[in-house]
């Protein structure tokens, strides 16, 4: 073998480049269709004929703080708001571990088993130093996420009114307008995030645990005034004795609290929702409840006063969200917290020095 035959039998061959002009051609593609926005009337289009990739564009929208986002997102709720109105709103509560998303699962499954259309905003507890967020009730809820009568959507809580996210109240409209019938919502857990939930939905369920000591911290925190049913979930088991006790004294409870003005007399009723025992009691409870208050219009008053309660809130959001977007307010915030910090000014001169930079 000669030299020449042993250098081209070592030759490394060059392989076949790709395209250079139709790489270039689908990454500007791809960059265009990243950029590229839906407008307002093709996703309500989209919703209303229940497309959720549409409605979930279009909650992000509602979600985003950018301003940009801000008219684009009201186009969509105007444009959405007539087809709402047609649902059971339900606010689901409870103290971590009672099992909320378990029970939640149990609970639309059980619903679109029988032919209704399930929306779950679920609002996850953001953190207070890093502003994050975990977002887990998707893998939570294993099975409902992949129901096709189910839409969830977990929410980050941020630092708005009571934990419930920004805008849950918008979410809600453009659920209903997709189609949804029955929207659940889940609180973060107890506290001040009850009263936000509670005055955005019809019905209130409050989530409880047998022989977990809490049965007075309850009355106490005033819970149990806002709710419309207690269920005491995981009475299951060597359970269910101390979750019959437990119904009992929240009974005894309830009798503490004057008659609701919806008249509706709050109930007390056990459940296992990994057992997906007591769940079709809920909902006939829950049924008994919007016949009751729909016959005596109450179930119409709460919606007005609900609307006018978000309509005040909805005022204070945008004034404060002014406030500090201000170019001056911006300017001058960082050198009055100084100043307070250096106890060269009060923080009520401060704050009265930047609300004058407003006018």
């Amino acid at each position: 073998m000669s030299l020449d035959s042993k250098k081209s039998a070592l030759k490394e061959n060059d392989g076949i480049s790709p395209p250079e002009i139709t790489n270039a051609n689908s990454i500007s593609r791809i960059k265009k269709n990243r950029k590229k926005r839906r407008t307002a009337e093709a996703l309500v289009s989209d919703i209303l004929k229940g497309n959720i990739t549409a409605l979930s564009q279009a909650i992000t929208l509602v979600e985003s703080k950018n301003p940009k986002h801000l008219k684009q997102a009201n186009a969509i709720i105007k444009a959405c708001l007539p087809y709402a109105n047609q649902s059971i709103r339900i606010g689901i509560t409870g103290v971590p571990g009672v099992g909320k998303s378990t029970f939640i699962e149990a609970f639309g499954s059980y619903l679109t088993n029988t032919s209704k259309k399930v929306a779950v905003l679920a609002v996850d507890p953001s953190s207070t130093l890093t502003k994050g967020s975990i977002l887990g009730d998707k893998t939570r809820m294993e099975d409902l996420v992949k129901n096709t009568n189910a839409f969830i959507r977990p929410s980050a809580s941020g630092d708005s009114l009571g934990g419930v996210a920004r805008k849950t109240r918008e979410t809600i409209i453009l659920c209903e307008a997709a189609g949804f019938n029955t929207i659940i919502i889940e609180t973060v857990g107890v506290g001040q995030s009850e009263t936000a939930v509670h005055s955005m939905v019809d019905f209130f369920l409050l989530l409880k645990l047998a022989g977990a000591g809490d049965e007075l911290q309850g009355i106490k925190r005033g819970i149990i005034e806002m709710a419309d049913m207690i269920a005491i979930n995981k009475a299951d088991g060597d359970n269910i004795k101390r979750a019959k006790l437990a119904k009992v004294e929240f009974n005894r409870a309830l009798h503490l609290y004057p008659q609701k003005a919806s008249t509706w007399t709050p109930k007390v009723t056990t459940c296992s929702a990994i057992k997906e025992d007591g769940i079709d009691t809920i909902w006939g409870i829950i049924s008994d409840y919007i016949s009751l208050t729909s016959k005596n219009d109450y179930f119409n008053i709460k919606r007005n006063e609900q609307n006018k309660f978000w309509l005040l809130q909805t005022i204070e959001e945008q004034l404060k969200s002014d406030f500090f977007n201000h170019i001056d307010i911006k300017k001058e915030l960082q050198k009055q917290l100084e100043l307070v910090e250096n106890n060269e000014t009060t923080p009520f001169v401060a704050a009265e020095y930047l609300l004058s930079l407003k006018n």
